[in-house]
């Protein structure tokens, strides 16, 4: 086992990605340490997005916060907006609440150990084992997508996902060494995302080749099986758009809590199966040809857009207007976006 972790290091020491977040293997030798709060932000930031998506947004957000007191003492409003097409926002709310937890219950420093970081909001098991081992170096398992593919591989274990997640993981465990233990799990992430990847894995130049039980057997490609899904039901829902002659945009911050919580957005109506019309507002209501198309995790959303144009009298039962200067559409979230870029051109100034 200690051969196979002695191998993928050599492997990372070479080929390891560069990403804003990490120490490269040669700097953390010589004793350049992570920084914890990057590397948090980055996991938090990771969970179900892309690295090639986080770059940008892990960028721009230790730019505006450089720190985690900074970042605890930030405008709720403009850290979801700072936060808007990342998507997932209830990671967002947590990113707030977990910063304000260090600083307000730990002096505004990371815990290092797993069982403390598990009590902060919005960290779970795969987060504090990524934090404690990648931040401060400890042997923690740590266990993602890319992970438990390389795993199913290596050891050529036919059991389906989600079902295989333990056997997967204390083969990960069985590997993890006691020396570089941070170095080696972003190991295991790079081989699975450059090299291990879920369509024609380039076993050829795999450090781990000669042992891999799925390149003996013949079934890497096919690996790891997984339980079917369930057919992606549809939602559906309307979206008022309203104009004030002055240029100024009708918009509501949604509830906390349920998708797209304390986003600002469009007024509208439940999502569901026949949604009822819920306008904001008594207006001359037109109805755009186009819908708005979005795909949560658990369900496709399409929103029937509502356009109405009103004067400086109008009164709105709910939300509030955004004077033109003050509205971005890139502060909304994606789904609200798509629907801007539909009504916006039918409302614009002309």
């Amino acid at each position: 086992m200690r051969d196979l972790s002695l191998q993928l290091l050599d492997w990372y020491d070479v080929h390891a990605r560069a990403m804003p977040w990490r120490v490269p293997p040669d700097a953390r030798k010589a004793g350049t340490l992570p920084n914890p709060y990057a590397v948090w932000m980055s996991e938090v930031m990771l969970q179900q997005t892309t690295v090639a998506a986080v770059r940008e947004y892990h960028n721009k957000f230790m730019s505006l916060w450089p720190t985690v007191q900074e970042l605890a003492a930030a405008e709720d409003a403009d850290v979801m907006a700072a936060w808007a097409g990342l998507g997932y926002y209830a990671r967002a709310r947590n990113l707030l609440k977990c910063a304000r937890a260090v600083v307000d219950n730990h002096d505004g420093i990371f815990p290092q150990n797993y069982e403390t970081l598990l009590t902060l909001p919005g960290i779970g098991p795969y987060t504090a084992a990524a934090i404690s081992s990648i931040a401060f170096d400890l042997p923690e398992t740590v266990v993602d997508g890319n992970v438990e593919r390389v795993m199913a591989r290596l050891y050529d274990i036919h059991h389906p996902l989600p079902g295989s997640k333990p056997a997967l993981t204390e083969k990960a465990r069985a590997l993890t060494p006691a020396k570089r233990p941070g170095d080696y799990a972003q190991a295991v992430m790079d081989l699975g995302a450059t090299i291990c990847t879920p369509k024609s894995p380039a076993c050829g130049i795999c450090p781990w080749r000669d042992p891999c039980d799925a390149r003996i057997a013949g079934t890497a490609a096919e690996l790891p099986k997984k339980t079917p899904k369930k057919k992606t039901p549809t939602r559906f829902g309307i979206a008022y758009v309203v104009r004030r002659s002055d240029g100024a945009w009708l918009l509501e911050t949604r509830p906390e809590s349920g998708l797209l919580g304390g986003m600002l957005g469009w007024p509208g109506s439940e999502w569901g199966d026949a949604p009822d019309p819920a306008p904001p507002i008594d207006a001359d209501w037109q109805t755009l040809n186009e819908e708005a198309r979005h795909t949560f995790t658990h369900f496709h959303l399409r929103l029937t857009i509502m356009t109405a144009a009103v004067g400086m009298d109008a009164s709105p039962a709910r939300g509030e207007f955004v004077n033109k200067a003050d509205f971005r559409p890139t502060a909304l979230p994606t789904a609200m976006r798509k629907v801007f870029d539909l009504a916006g051109p039918t409302l614009r100034d002309s």
